[in-house]
């Protein structure tokens, strides 16, 4: 580690000042270093935004030797964000997962921050670092973010097209390249420009916007209690004058101060929510239905691919009346996990989760495997039975069978990849396994474990009813529950924003009550 720069943690970001910046990375793997130079909408607009060993620069951004080096002022104006990729070398000896990675980033010459990764989930490419544009100024964010299936999967969820062979048309060979069968992106030409301009990326922002807004009230509101205290400590430690109207003049001008100082952070945090709240309503008419609320009219138009789907809203009633939607991205990069004592509790949950996730890739076929041990989910099953893939398990034998099938997919899929026939998935599937991990096997733990290393290369999502088992006597299920992105479903269980800490409550999605309307969004009409 380098002294004097700030060590950042996933999620987290902050400003830049330089004009050039450097990106460097240690790790004892050999790695190939790329770049990506994205739309608002986290994709490439032309085939120069992939910089790589054939393809060493664009507008603004080089590649030279293992750094990348960008120009700030020379991106192109239209331009979002700029993604930093490493990826395992595999013309190394011994090539595979990606170890321990370092990266680090340098304004006019002088390293300002680091961010250490540390790969645990079979990952042989991430996205470390997003240099991206914020109104008139640029900040970093630290990603981390990683891809069991590599550049193969990587590329193409960012608009870069891969094909079955190398890119002949490069001047030399590389293993990067060939390996990944790059062919140079290909922005299909009537992407629907909404998509560009409101997505998972924008709601996101509009989250950071208001967690800093957020902070800002708490911290004024704790600074304000605090000097109250101290003040008023201070009015009544003289003896010969704490009962006298001196005293009480001294304790009325401190409460006063203290008063005009959580007035103007409330008036503030006030301003700063009418307008996200303001932002956010324009938003729900133009983003694609799985990010949008069920109340917009995206959900009756043209359906539209999404990069991600909402679970549901954050609030803080302390904080105001500002709602924010949650969402993740799509494909699931992380297994979510309901917790509950009750699977049937949560059906209108779990068939919001499963709506969205149907309508998050309209032009692809999903098919869903579904273990519904205690016939929880019986309500959605009629009308998702078109693409269902199989009866649902409803016997604890029948368990392990279902799941093999998806791990012997997930490594038939890993060996076409190793062997450089990869190509990726055609389809979303998505494994809803409820009740978990009651009635199921140790090995069937196991198998699930396995789907969360492997699953993106059949492009699988996962989804987990069950109680919390994160302080599970059973390792396997203690280390998956720990793997999952948890959705409380009690109450008063806080959620913190990745960026200041703040406590937020979430309010999960329901499936719309009307049975003709849930079928239609469940695809059955």
């Amino acid at each position: 580690m380098v002294d004097n720069v700030i060590q950042l943690k996933a999620g987290q970001n902050i400003p830049l000042s330089g004009d050039v910046l450097r990106f460097g990375v240690e790790a004892d793997a050999a790695l190939d270093v790329s770049a990506l130079v994205v739309a608002e909408n986290l994709r490439v607009l032309d085939a120069a935004d992939f910089v790589f060993y054939n393809q060493p620069s664009t507008g603004g951004v080089a590649l030279t030797g293992d750094e990348v080096t960008i120009t700030l002022a020379e991106v192109r104006a239209d331009a979002k964000a700029v993604l930093l990729v490493v990826s395992a070398d595999a013309a190394a000896p011994g090539a595979g997962e990606l170890g321990p990675v370092t990266t680090s980033l340098a304004e006019n010459g002088t390293i300002t921050t680091e961010f250490a990764i540390m790969p645990a989930a079979g990952e042989v490419a991430l996205i470390c670092l997003e240099v991206y544009r914020r109104g008139d100024a640029w900040k970093v964010r630290a990603v981390g973010q990683g891809y069991a299936g590599g550049l193969p999967v990587l590329l193409p969820a960012h608009g870069v097209e891969v094909s079955g062979g190398a890119d002949t048309s490069a001047p030399a060979s590389h293993p990067q390249a060939d390996r990944a069968g790059i062919a140079g992106p290909h922005p299909p030409a009537d992407a629907p420009v909404l998509e560009v301009s409101h997505g998972l990326e924008r709601l996101w922002m509009i989250f950071e916007d208001a967690a800093r807004s957020a902070a800002a009230l708490v911290s004024a509101r704790d600074y304000a209690a605090k000097r109250l205290d101290e003040e008023l400590s201070a009015a009544v430690s003289d003896p010969a004058t704490r009962n006298t109207p001196v005293a009480e003049a001294k304790r009325r001008e401190a409460q006063q101060r203290s008063d005009e100082l959580v007035a103007v952070a409330e008036g503030n945090h006030r301003r700063d929510s009418e307008h996200l709240m303001r932002e956010l309503a324009e938003a729900d008419r133009l983003l694609p239905p799985a990010l949008a609320s069920w109340s917009s009219p995206a959900w009756e138009g043209r359906a539209k691919a999404s990069d991600g789907i909402r679970l549901g809203e954050l609030y803080a009633i302390e904080r105001g009346p500002l709602r924010i939607p949650y969402c993740v991205p799509v494909p699931l990069t992380r297994p979510l996990w309901i917790d509950t004592e009750r699977s049937a509790a949560v059906a209108p949950v779990v068939g919001a989760l499963l709506a969205r996730l149907l309508a998050s890739d309209p032009g692809r076929r999903t098919r869903i495997d579904v273990i519904d041990l205690t016939g929880a989910f019986s309500g959605l099953l009629a009308p998702l039975g078109p693409v269902l893939d199989g009866p649902p398990i409803t016997e604890h034998g029948d368990i392990s069978p279902r799941l093999q099938a998806l791990v012997d997919a997930a490594e038939l899929a890993e060996m076409a990849y190793s062997s450089g026939a990869f190509t990726p998935p055609t389809e979303h599937r998505v494994l809803l396994a409820a009740d978990f991990p009651h009635g199921y096997q140790a090995s069937d733990a196991q198998r699930i474990s396995a789907l969360t290393l492997r699953g993106d290369l059949i492009g699988l999502s996962i989804v987990i009813v069950g109680s919390d088992e994160s302080e599970s006597p059973d390792g396997t299920v203690a280390a998956l529950s720990q793997a999952c992105r948890h959705l409380p479903t009690v109450e008063d269980t806080p959620l913190f924003d990745p960026w200041t800490g703040s406590a937020w409550q979430l309010e999960l999605d329901l499936l719309p009550r009307d049975p003709q309307r849930a079928a239609k969004l469940l695809r059955s009409e």
